[in-house]
């Protein structure tokens, strides 16, 4: 695949960068960087691109792998504030940033869910039936129905207690 192709499909396709960031990363610029990264690894990874899959199914696995690695080092790296930040306050997120209440509450509790729970959410929430969301993460479409229905409850349980 030619670099255009390839800068071709990724541009179809960003949407995925941009949820799967939107997942393992909570700051602006924590998610700058994980998209950074998601993007260098398919470009490291196209050899592997097999074309009797869809590029979206092949680009959201690595790309969660990507994210899974990276939430994985930057948690045991200690947090890094910027010294300017330290003594001014923090800017307010702007207008266009701001979610709907519901979505909000929904990121915050999906933001409390594990590594493999976020991204077995993100498929779900993608539409993406039960076989797909097994071949991806190499689960069965069994373990996959299980996994979500305890989610969903886990979910419930999360948001029922932030409204309070």
């Amino acid at each position: 695949m030619t670099e255009s192709a390839f800068l071709e499909l990724l541009s179809q396709h960003q949407g995925i960068l941009h949820k799967i960031g939107r997942m393992y990363a909570r700051e602006a610029e924590e998610r700058e960087d994980l998209m950074q990264e998601m993007v260098l690894q398919l470009w490291r990874s196209l050899p592997s691109y097999r074309a009797e899959l869809p590029f979206s199914t092949w680009m959201y696995r690595v790309a969660l792998n990507t994210a899974i690695t990276y939430v994985r080092k930057t948690t045991r790296r200690p947090a890094l504030v910027p010294l300017a930040l330290r003594h001014t306050e923090t800017l307010p997120a702007p207008p266009s940033a701001a979610l709907p209440d519901a979505e909000a509450a929904l990121y915050r509790a999906i933001a409390q869910l594990d590594r493999l729970e976020k991204a077995l959410v993100l498929l779900y929430l993608e539409e993406k039936s039960y076989r797909d969301i097994a071949a991806l993460l190499d689960l069965t479409p069994t373990h996959v129905g299980v996994k979500l229905n305890r989610i969903k409850k886990k979910l419930k349980h999360l948001l029922r207690h932030e409204t309070r």
